[in-house]
């Protein structure tokens, strides 16, 4: 089964090369030659530019702390394939994926689908065969033309907006905004947090141009973070979260609106249970707190500010970075939220030569009068962290592998 799982991953990621398709046609025509399994689905639709992930996470929290059954499909992964597909935390079987590619790869080939558009496919085949309640759907790229798009979900959700993939989804903040408001759809609720007035119109008029209900949630009154997550105060209640950073506060009185509008009967008590019982790693990660070390896969500009607002309101010193950054990256707007943020900056690359070359990011970055050193081992980052200031990983899920193994962080243990 190994080696034909191995050769079946293989296949899979040979359909990156078809690059990114605009349009669902493709994804209609696959999901009826497996059957529909969509159809057979309640979802809940998760788009924005930041906190997708987050906001997912925290969803399916409560909705397990509620006993119910709850696939969740989000991406990228952090360790293997299998971590996009997950039903009550367990990552879909290497036997469920050769299995799914056994019945349809004939038809994958024929169609010409996208690798985004094979696995959101998968994910809706696996997750009707296991009869979950609800299915918690986070976008790729944008949402109108996302593959995820095919679905009719019970809610639509929209976290924060920002500039990021420009090159795909507009040139400038309105235009990203019309495309991650692809997933209003008629008669079906909308829920998004406070966005920027440009963003928020768009929002309002798509939602009234389909007859949807839209709400734009207030942000928490008070936040308070530690290294052992946030607690904020939202609708006159106390909430925390495990997750850590005042934007994760945002997300996550998002996340309790959203949970309340749902047609099922959840307690503020699971909603409270669930929040404090949220994992999802990779988002300020704290790898080592005896001097923090702390991972964050944040990658465009505005995530990358968030990290570093946390970090200055948790310590009172610059932290130690390491920086790893995908090609096609913002790094003008990226290199404006870091100038001067940081004690000493480095670069770093992965092990698969996914990433901008360590040497030449610091080229780049000279450019903006940013020195960062390129180094080759994570271990001379951690060997230069002082014990009285922090250090910050940041900048891409592609150094995950590395980061685990380095801190021996059991990652891939089956529950997620």
């Amino acid at each position: 089964m190994k080696s034909d799982f191995q050769q079946i991953l293989k296949e899979l990621y040979k359909l990156q090369r078809l690059g990114i398709k605009t349009g669902l046609k493709h994804t209609e025509r696959l999901l009826d030659a497996c059957g529909n399994p969509h159809k057979k689905l309640k979802f809940i639709h998760v788009a924005g530019t930041n906190g997708k992930g987050s906001t997912c996470a925290m969803i399916f929290s409560i909705l397990r702390e509620a006993g119910l059954n709850i696939g969740l499909y989000t991406s990228p992964h952090l360790i293997r394939f299998n971590e996009r597909i997950r039903v009550n935390g367990i990552p879909i079987a290497d036997a469920a994926i050769v299995e799914f590619i056994e019945l349809f790869y004939d038809d994958v080939k024929t169609i010409e689908s996208t690798f985004f558009e094979t696995t959101t496919a998968m994910a809706f085949w696996y997750f009707s065969k296991q009869k979950v309640d609800y299915a918690i759907i986070e976008t790729g790229l944008g949402g109108r033309l996302d593959s995820t798009n095919v679905i009719n979900p019970e809610i639509s959700v929209i976290t924060k907006v920002s500039v990021d993939h420009r090159e795909i989804l507009g040139n400038n903040i309105k235009k990203i905004a019309q495309e991650k408001a692809g997933i209003i759809k008629k008669g079906i609720p909308v829920i998004s947090c406070i966005q920027t007035g440009s963003v928020q119109s768009v929002f309002e008029e798509k939602a009234r141009s389909v007859g949807s209900d839209i709400q734009f949630i207030t942000e928490p009154d008070h936040s308070d973070v530690s290294l052992d997550g946030t607690t904020f105060i939202w609708d006159d209640t106390i909430y925390t979260t495990s997750l850590i950073g005042h934007h994760q506060a945002v997300n996550a009185s998002l996340v309790v609106a959203v949970v309340r509008a749902l047609n099922h009967p959840i307690t503020e008590s699971l909603v409270i249970r669930g929040l404090k019982k949220t994992f999802w790693p990779g988002r300020f990660h704290v790898l080592s707190s005896i001097n923090p070390i702390i991972y964050d896969v944040a990658h465009n500009a505005d995530s990358i500010k968030c990290t570093l607002n946390t970090i200055s309101s948790m310590f009172n010193t610059k932290p130690f970075g390491l920086f790893a950054l995908k090609e096609g990256k913002e790094l003008s707007l990226i290199a404006k939220s870091i100038k001067g943020h940081f004690e000493t900056l480095w670069t770093f690359d992965d092990e698969n030569g996914l990433l901008i070359r360590a040497v030449d990011l610091s080229n780049f970055l000279k450019e903006y009068n940013i020195h960062a050193q390129p180094i080759s081992q994570l271990s001379e980052f951690v060997s230069s962290v002082s014990m009285d200031k922090p250090g910050l990983i940041f900048g891409s899920h592609y150094i995950a592998k590395q980061v685990f193994k380095h801190f021996q962080f059991s990652f891939d243990t089956g529950l997620i």
